[in-house]
């Protein structure tokens, strides 16, 4: 069965839908998610909550699910974190706004470029990440809504915050619950607050742990305390929507798979995510050929890609800006059952994890998109 993404139903959403929807209705608005007239919005954005995991797991999350409707999904690709949050914050698909994967390779710097931790030099995150974001347009728009970030200490200063998450008032905390309390607590006090909660937690337990252990199971539920809490104490006129950046599949150890001997000819550079490999060529070699040469070595596990075969797809959006096309690889695998991708030359650091995605699965590309409060 072909993954939704590839013919994704015109009344499903994606991520890059939700914050335009979300300011009409606070501007009492019709909108495509039909939405009602609200005061103010909380997206809670929990990172690697995929709507498979939650529908398998909504016991341990009964305030989280609770009328969860079948259709209140959204599709969420490229499936990994600096793609979905930035789609979500700029109202644009990763072919706009350019932060197309986990990691890519820099044709013109001739080096790896990290685009979620690893901002260094050349990676100037006003200049990077390509689209100004909704908080930004808010504000220069001198909108009466306040954008309001909830998130940890940690994130503060990072390059993903200063490139995505522009134009916010940042405010951390320590605990999902904590940030959950905070974010009720603005909302009484600013007058028309749009505010971003984001929690790393279920991801990060999912790629330590996999998301089928105990301590996936135990951070859901700390989540589902914490929604609990942010509901108990919002006032009754403010939405909540709760999404996802990507879902998550655990891979076996012994289902990595190592691409060596002819699937490297001509190869510059392989990066992306272990489930999505953009594939980098030097100027000599054919990227259709080599492309038959994965298809024969996974085409049973993959799909496999020319970047022109990818963009035409739309995937990436019907406007991919140049900068964004020269970070997609010259071929693309994406797995589609449960192994992931490397290169003999990777550290063994990048093979601990459990959990994985980044591909284009129905597991790892579809989101709840949970409505609460005054939604």
């Amino acid at each position: 069965m072909e993954p939704i993404v590839f013919n994704r139903p015109e009344n499903v959403p994606t991520l890059a839908d939700v914050l335009p929807n979300c300011i009409a209705a606070m501007n009492g608005q019709p909108n495509c998610l039909g939405l009602p007239a609200v005061r103010g919005v909380v997206v809670v954005l929990v990172d690697g909550l995929g709507e498979s995991l939650l529908r398998t797991r909504g016991g341990h999350a009964r305030h989280t699910v609770r009328g969860w409707q079948p259709e209140h999904i959204a599709v969420s690709f490229p499936s990994t974190t600096v793609a979905g949050i930035t789609s979500l914050m700029t109202g644009a698909y990763a072919g706009e706004h350019g932060l197309v994967g986990y990691s890519i390779w820099d044709r013109r710097a001739d080096e790896y470029r990290n685009q979620l931790s690893g901002w260094g030099d050349g990676m100037d995150p006003a200049t990077w990440q390509l689209r100004s974001t909704v908080f930004e347009s808010i504000v220069a728009e001198r909108s009466p809504i306040t954008p309001v970030i909830v998130s940890t200490e940690d994130y503060r200063s990072s390059g993903l915050t200063q490139a995505s998450l522009r134009g916010g008032d940042y405010h951390g905390a320590e605990t999902m619950t904590d940030r959950a309390e905070l974010a009720a607590t603005l909302c009484r006090k600013v007058k028309r607050p749009l505010v971003y909660l984001y929690h790393a937690e279920l991801d990060q337990a999912g790629h330590k742990h996999g998301s089928e252990s105990g301590n996936w199971l135990e951070k859901l539920e700390e989540l589902d305390y914490s929604i609990s809490q942010l509901l108990d104490q919002l006032p009754a006129d403010i939405g909540v929507l709760v999404t996802a950046d990507h879902g998550m599949i655990d891979i076996p150890h012994e289902e990595q798979i190592d691409f060596e001997g002819d699937l490297l000819q001509g190869v510059l550079a392989v990066a992306g995510e272990p489930r999505l490999r953009h594939i980098y060529l030097d100027e000599a070699a054919d990227a259709r050929a080599l492309a038959r040469r994965y298809e024969d070595a996974e085409g049973e596990r993959a799909w496999v890609f020319t970047r022109e075969e990818l963009l035409a797809t739309g995937l990436y959006g019907s406007n991919v800006a140049e900068a964004a096309r020269e970070r997609i690889g010259d071929l693309v695998v994406a797995a589609r059952d449960r192994v992931t991708y490397f290169t003999p030359g990777m550290p063994a650091s990048m093979r601990l994890m459990i959990g994985q995605h980044g591909s284009l699965t129905n597991e790892e590309t579809i989101v709840p998109l949970i409505r609460h409060g005054a939604f």
